[in-house]
């Protein structure tokens, strides 16, 4: 059915995904530590793989939950809430956008990403416009 969409352009290339990254901010490692530098590397690992597959489109770490923001608006008014969103939610430290060849692909970039380790890789199509 996936070529079937009423959205979908009828074009014959690969789709591209979005995998965001959750993990336990309570978890992490601390800035210089030995663990926090095994973690670095194994995501450069991660990127050089991908890159090498022809598979990354973009990616980028996200700042600390403390960072971030929200923006919600009701009856014209905007709201703007500085973060951590949910405490008790976990973090989202980053993305990676690739370009697979269908979702068992995907699925499988997501086993290999580090987050998945203890944390979570969520994917979701993206849908081109």
């Amino acid at each position: 059915m996936g070529d079937k969409h009423p959205l979908h352009r009828g074009e014959n290339h690969m789709a591209r995904y979005i995998f965001l990254q959750y993990v336990d901010e309570s978890k992490a490692p601390p800035y210089g530590s030995p663990e926090l530098n095994a973690q670095i590397e194994a995501f450069a690992k991660y990127l050089d793989e991908v890159k090498a597959a022809g598979a990354f489109k973009d990616g980028d770490p996200c700042q600390p939950s403390a960072a971030g923001f929200s923006v919600s608006v009701h009856d014209g008014h905007a709201k703007t809430t500085d973060g951590p969103m949910h405490a008790q939610s976990p973090w989202l430290n980053g993305y990676f956008v690739l370009e697979c060849k269908d979702r068992a692909e995907a699925a499988a970039w997501a086993a290999k990403n580090p987050a998945a380790q203890g944390g979570t890789v969520e994917v979701h199509p993206i849908l081109s416009l």
